[in-house]
This record gives C-alpha cells, structure tokens and sequence, in this order.
C-alpha cells in the first residue's frame, strides 16, 4: 500500500478505535457480568482518552447502567458495525479481536487488550485496515478511561 493511501486513511482508523458511540455487540460468555455477578465497570460519569498516530482525544459522557455492555465491550462508532469473535473479560484483564465494516463496506480489523478496575480501564491494541485489496500494517493505539463521579452533572451528553 503506498504511504499517501495509508495517510488520508489514516482518520478513518483512528474514528475507528474511539469510543465515540456504542459497541454494537453485547458480551459473550464470562465478559459481563464478571464472576461476582457485577459488570466489569460501574456506570458513572466517565472520561476517557484516545491516542492513534499521534494524536489524542479525551470525552466525557454519561454511561446508565443498560449501557455499560456498549462502553466495555469492545470499539465502534455510528459509523462501523463492529463484532468482536474474541471477546475474554475476567480477573481484571480484557483482550478483544474484531472486524468493522463502514456503511461504505471499508473494513477494519481491531485488536485491543488491557487491564480493568470497576473504575477505570486501560487499552493498547491498533488497527489495521484494508485499501486498494490490501491490509495495513496495525497502527497502534491507546484508550484510557477513569470515572470521574457515580452520578452525571446536569446536562451531562449519555453515551
């Protein structure tokens, strides 16, 4: 692939691999909820960082307890559909392996894995997408996240 192609892709990986919107997926088998019967993470007011060629974002948003599945669970955006075939959550360790397809049929391979608390999370992974009939080398990426109260201030963006 030539590097112009990966560069003006490049974007497009990285809104990939934020948590901007809801996993599309719900957890399977041990994920959710863990051993102790509780989620993995605790619904809250929550900020979390996004690093990916450089370049970093950090978001605050509300997560109900219903949607707590979506945020752990692996990385979409309203713009990929995402599954995630490897999916093991427990003990405080998380490794997820997935696919994402844009609604333009662009696809994406992701793979993350990390350590969690009931509240915060930690991810290293990269993505790897696929142009001109061929894959790109994993870019690497980050995603942090920590739980700033229990309860969301007013006027506070859900997840």
């Amino acid at each position: 692939m030539k590097p112009s192609v990966l560069i003006r892709l490049a974007p497009v990986l990285a809104g990939a691999l934020i948590l901007a919107a809801p996993a599309s997926a719900p957890f399977a088998g041990p994920a959710a909820p863990t051993q102790s019967g509780e989620p993995p993470v605790l619904p809250g007011y929550w900020e979390y960082t996004t690093r990916a060629l450089g370049q970093g974002d950090t978001e605050t948003k509300c997560v109900r307890p219903s949607e707590i599945n979506r945020f752990f669970g692996g990385l979409s955006t309203r713009h990929y559909q995402c599954t995630y075939p490897v999916r093991e959550v427990g003990n405080g360790n998380a490794r997820f392996e997935g696919n994402c397809v844009s609604r333009s049929g662009r696809r994406v391979r992701v793979r993350l894995s990390g350590t969690y608390q009931p509240e915060q999370f930690s991810f290293r992974g990269g993505a790897s997408i696929r142009a001109a009939g061929m894959w790109s080398p994993f870019i690497p990426a980050t995603i942090t996240a920590r739980r700033l109260a229990a309860q969301c201030p007013a006027g506070a963006e859900y997840f």
